[in-house]
């Protein structure tokens, strides 16, 4: 089964290149299923309910986030309303929404999709290595093919997780600092493991934001707009081939595929 994990789209750049770079890469490698990070595809920060449905329309099957999930409070209204948009799961058990589901592939094969938020130098939630063996027991009932996102600003923590769930689930991906990182492997018990997947639009910025306006704050510490940049729009992704009878990554591949100028 090959499973694609779409690194954090941004803003219309990050739309517009999943617009025309998805549906031919499924075909060329005959995905069975995609999952994309969504937390930054409204400018940059949260997301909109036609946003949800532009990239449901655009042939991504499950759609995880993370902090910036809450970022446009209409968010509140809707994100129960879908079962295949999650927020961490590590949140308190109050807040809407949900933090995993499984649901089949385009091959027919259940795959379990997890997504969690890290602690270290972002909010005080809940423990995600707790949440994560909790919820990875309720999914295993319904599938062996499980796929962690652990969004997460330390890549200590990050690793931490890949080795605390080596052998009980088939991926853990990192998202969250929009930077792919070049650290791939499948660990010893199957589970394969990257520490971030990079971003999905424009890289003629800073982490997507137009280069001024970070220089600037860094220069000053005053807070002012961010907006999201628009040149040299790429989308970034992983590439998993899983063995669905055992839940074990075969293989990962880091992707990372260039719009063309014309297109944007």
């Amino acid at each position: 089964m090959k499973i694609l994990f779409i690194g954090d789209i941004v803003g219309k750049p990050g739309r517009l290149a999943v617009k025309e770079l998805l549906p031919p890469l499924i075909e060329d490698r005959r995905i069975d299923l995609v999952i994309a990070n969504c937390e930054n595809a409204a400018a940059g920060f949260g997301v909109t309910r036609d946003i949800v449905e532009e990239l449901y329309e655009n042939r991504i099957d499950i759609l995880t986030s993370g902090n910036h999930i809450w970022d446009k409070k209409e968010i509140l209204e809707f994100v129960a309303d879908y079962e295949t948009l999650l927020r961490p799961a590590n949140y308190p058990a109050t807040v809407p929404g949900i933090g995993s589901v499984v649901m089949p592939a385009a091959s027919g094969e259940y795959v379990g999709v997890l997504n969690l938020a890290g602690r270290i130098f972002m909010q005080p939630i809940d423990c995600p290595f707790v949440t994560a063996k909790s919820k990875i027991a309720e999914l295993k009932k319904k599938t062996k093919v499980i796929i962690v996102d652990i969004h997460a600003e330390a890549t200590s923590e990050k690793k931490a997780l890949g080795w605390y769930l080596d052998g009980e689930v088939s991926a853990v991906l990192g998202t969250h600092t929009h930077v792919q990182t070049a650290d791939e492997e499948i660990l010893p018990q199957g589970t394969a493991y990257l520490s971030d997947v990079g971003m999905t639009g424009p890289f003629d910025s800073v982490l997507g934001v137009k280069k001024d306006a970070v220089i600037e704050r860094f220069l000053t510490m005053i807070p002012n707009k961010f907006e999201v940049a628009k040149g040299d729009v790429r989308l970034q992704a992983a590439l998993l081939d899983i063995d669905s009878k055992t839940g074990k990554a075969n293989s990962i591949e880091r992707i990372s595929i260039k719009l063309q100028e014309s297109r944007e």
